[in-house]
């Protein structure tokens, strides 16, 4: 029986979504504007990188030809040792359930719920259900902001009168930064909990728990012990029709919040891309046959993408493709491992909100051919082949491409 392995390198968008225009994305390009501002000096940072943007081993598996073929170009023939494609969302939105759902078969055809960019975001009545039910003494932020943003402004104000900074963004959340150690972890959970029942009525995705430390404005540090409370998806997906199988399903990083823990059998974390990739190459080494490790690697997103650094997000792309020969060591016969994202997060575009693109398929396994699997109509595709292979029969909207990629010993 196989095994497969989902490596999500979350918001590593490779351009040219047919609807990014309706989104105000025209032009975002995860892979290929960082690629570009390498190449003329933008991704340069002392001490960090410099010089053009080197993923050999990405590009081993078809990159460059991901990215051509999701801008409807054409590259000289390949000579890669995977198979490629492009994938294009049909959810509705570009946030991480949405992409991550559909990755997993299961495409959001309605709208979520969104808080308007006005100060105050959110309704009277809820912020006031949250004040009351939480027993808190009132609540900071009510607005559109970033992460570190909001810690800069309405952190020591927090520490000072104990009030939890709630603030929201262009994607379907409210986010809650508190402090570990003068508000509580665990009682951060728990008002993220309340929280999440009380936005149920709204269709609010998530609802995120985003702790941090530090004492001043110039110190405060975000800690990994975010956790996202992510309303369940409204069907089965391919988790499910795993887990309901006997199979395990290992998640790596926040894949259990993503899916609200339905179809996850176990869920392993780390503190940023390196710890989550030993993490995953533990779970490659533990996965049983007719087993799916599914793994999320945030830091692009949340550390490069969102923040806008360009340097930091190629250096953190190099430092993933150099272990990527890890995981293809460990890949045996009857394996498939496959590269791709949720959604992009241009960190050359305006804003700091996660930008509508394709997302690049990139796979390789044990007699699985080198080939072209095209522009997918949905990411729908990628979940649709990972079943397939796991011998699951196909349940739509996607198409399994693991007939062209099937050799004749595979």
């Amino acid at each position: 029986m196989a095994r497969a392995f989902l490596f999500v390198l979350d918001s590593f968008g490779v351009g040219c979504a047919p609807d990014a225009d309706r989104y105000g994305d025209l032009g975002a390009d995860t892979f290929g504007n960082i690629r570009a501002a390498c190449a003329d000096g933008r991704g340069n940072a002392e001490g960090l990188r410099r010089g053009p943007l080197l993923l050999p081993n990405m590009q081993a598996l078809g990159l460059l030809h991901a990215s051509a073929l999701s801008h409807n170009a054409s590259l000289p023939p390949p000579s890669t040792i995977g198979f490629f494609g492009a994938a294009t969302e049909i959810s509705s939105g570009k946030d991480t359930p949405s992409g991550h759902w559909e990755l997993a078969s299961f495409p959001v055809s309605t709208d979520w719920g969104y808080f308007p960019d006005t100060i105050p975001s959110f309704p009277p009545a809820l912020t006031r259900a949250m004040i009351e039910e939480a027993a808190l003494p009132g609540i900071l932020g009510n607005c559109h902001g970033s992460g570190t943003g909001v810690l800069e402004a309405f952190g020591e104000e927090h520490i000072r009168t104990g009030k939890p900074i709630c603030y929201t963004s262009v994607d379907s959340v409210l986010q809650i930064a508190a402090h570990e150690e003068h508000f509580g972890l665990e009682r951060l959970y728990a008002l993220c909990q309340t929280v999440r029942r009380l936005v149920d009525p709204l269709n609010i995705g998530r609802v995120i728990a985003r702790p941090f430390l530090g004492e001043t404005a110039g110190t405060f540090q975000r800690t990994p012990n975010r956790r996202d409370f992510a309303t369940p998806p409204p069907g089965p997906t391919l988790l499910d029709r795993l887990t309901e199988r006997g199979r395990r399903v290992i998640g790596i990083g926040k894949i259990g919040d993503i899916f609200a823990h339905r179809g996850v059998t176990e869920t392993r974390k780390g503190a940023g891309n390196m710890a989550m990739f030993d993490k995953a190459l533990s779970a490659m080494d533990d996965a049983a046959d007719g087993d799916l490790v599914f793994a999320n690697f945030v830091d692009f997103d949340t550390n490069f993408g969102h923040r806008r650094d360009v340097p930091g997000y190629a250096a953190a792309l190099e430092a993933f493709d150099a272990r990527l020969p890890e995981a293809l060591d460990r890949l045996r016969a009857g394996d498939m491992l496959i590269l791709t994202a949720d959604h992009g997060c241009d960190p050359t575009f305006r804003g700091t909100d996660h930008t509508r693109e394709r997302v690049p398929i990139l796979g390789a396994g044990p007699g699985l051919q080198p080939v072209s699997v095209g522009i997918r109509a949905t990411y729908s595709d990628v979940g649709e082949t990972v079943a397939a292979h796991l011998g699951l029969e196909p349940v739509g909207p996607g198409t399994s491409f693991l007939p062209q990629i099937r050799g004749p010993r595979a």
